[in-house]
């Protein structure tokens, strides 16, 4: 990709052409990418909106309805009642299914994963909740603003051991991750510099679930971090980290790393385009996810087909494009089994993605999650059956369903030896909606349903 690409037409404006046409299959590439999936009749109202009009409905789509925010509020203060994180994975999983705003919640999973902070060390619900409710609020917002929000999260403090942070013996956790894994990069630092942010952190702790400056444990002393001395604290520490060149360049990787391609790593000239509009817009996130969900290389075969479906997006997607709903509490405990348990991320580096979330193991796993979704009670597509909701779409005979699928859930064609196969699939006797749910399992265990 990096050889092969102008940076010029790849963050210009996509303009539909006979290559790559904005049809039902383009706007279900978008849902996809800015969301985890959409039903037929959001497709078509996106393919009539235009592209332009599509995104930014997505982008606009932040005001939840007030009855839908208390009920998720309410769910949510029930879940952490009883003490117990996975209820908390419970909530976000229905949230997720839920969300009338998909691309903020989207984009609120990637800084989770960015940021990441397990609730297995934090070991508490409402701090879990909060650190949640922080990454949504900015999810699009203000990236510097963000970090210095997150930089003070009493679960991101106790998660890297910043609340013992001391100036007798300065805990620099947080000062390295904050420059390698959040802002920076290897290479854009030193050891020093990580020991002198570290000192700027000294004294911020955690008090009744609060965040608290206690300035007795505060390092008062001069101190150099990438090139700038003074007695900083650690607001000012955060404030240099951001505004080091490296940093929109970074932060433009990791959008598009998780909203267009897992791989080839993409080049500094790929990304300085989109590094340099972060910088012009005073790292506002909102411009450059714009940019890059009404670009050229988005609709291209550089993008469509060129990632792998995470667990969530695997689950979420398959519902939401055929307006399901499930058991929300039993599909958290499925995804944390498929490796991405939400508000668990396996380290401080949250997960890898890409090919590592397919193997021999995880494959056997993610047929085994939609089989149960579609075999569990409590599973309902557009509150109905999966054959009545289906025959509602116009997709009775299984070559319908799998032109239906194709459609709304492949980004690759599904190869014609796989469509003969589901074709003669021998079906459970005469039982059609058994016949219906073996088919679809079918085509959701294809390599190329494992991509989106």
């Amino acid at each position: 990709m990096n050889q092969t690409i102008d940076p010029e037409w790849a963050w210009s404006e996509y303009q539909p052409a006979a290559e790559t046409p904005w049809n039902l299959r383009a706007a279900a590439h978008l849902y996809r990418r800015a969301g985890f999936g959409a039903n037929r009749a959001e497709l078509t109202a996106a393919v009539e909106a235009g592209v332009n009009g599509a995104v930014n409905n997505l982008l606009t789509a932040t005001a939840e309805p007030e009855g839908y925010r208390s009920e998720v509020a309410d769910l949510a203060h029930a879940s952490m009642a009883t003490g117990n994180v996975q209820q908390l994975s419970a909530w976000w999983t229905y949230r997720m299914l839920s969300t009338p705003a998909q691309l903020l919640e989207k984009v609120t999973l990637l800084w989770h994963g960015h940021f990441a902070t397990s609730a297995q060390k934090v070991e508490d619900a409402e701090l879990m909740f909060n650190q949640n409710n922080l990454l949504r609020r900015y999810a699009l917002g203000d990236f510097a603003q963000l970090l210095l929000e997150i930089s003070r999260d009493p679960a991101m403090l106790i998660y890297l051991d910043s609340v013992t942070n001391r100036k007798a013996h300065p805990n620099e956790n947080y000062a390295r991750e904050i420059m390698e894994l959040f802002c920076l990069g290897e290479g854009n630092y030193t050891e020093n510099d990580i020991r002198e942010l570290a000192r700027c952190f000294t004294g911020w702790e955690v008090k009744n679930k609060k965040f608290r400056f206690n300035r007795y444990q505060h390092d008062t002393g001069s101190k150099s971090v990438l090139g700038q001395t003074g007695k900083f604290g650690g607001a000012e520490g955060v404030r240099i980290v951001v505004d080091q060149a490296a940093a929109p360049e970074f932060i433009a990787m990791k959008l598009v790393k998780f909203l267009v391609l897992d791989e080839p790593q993409p080049s500094q000239e790929l990304l300085a385009p989109l590094a340099r509009e972060l910088r012009d817009h005073e790292m506002q996130i909102a411009p450059v996810v714009r940019r890059i969900l009404t670009s050229n290389v988005f609709y291209s075969p550089h993008s469509t087909g060129r990632k792998v479906r995470s667990p969530v997006e695997l689950a979420i997607g398959f519902l939401r494009s055929l307006e399901g709903s499930t058991d929300s509490y039993e599909l958290a405990q499925k995804l944390q089994t498929l490796g991405q348990g939400l508000l668990y991320p396996p380290s401080v580096k949250g997960w890898d993605g890409g090919r590592t979330w397919v193997n021999s193991s995880t494959l056997l796993g993610r047929s085994n999650l939609i089989r149960s979704l579609l075999d569990n009670e409590k599973t309902r597509f557009g509150r109905t059956s999966l054959a009545e909701y289906l025959a509602s779409e116009g997709a009775e005979s299984t070559d319908e369903v799998i032109d239906w699928f194709q459609t709304s859930l492949f980004a690759v064609d599904i190869p014609a030896a796989a469509r003969e196969r589901i074709r003669t699939l021998p079906g459970a006797g005469n039982n059609r909606s058994e016949k219906l749910k073996d088919a679809v399992h079918a085509l959701c265990t294809l390599p190329e349903f494992q991509l989106c």
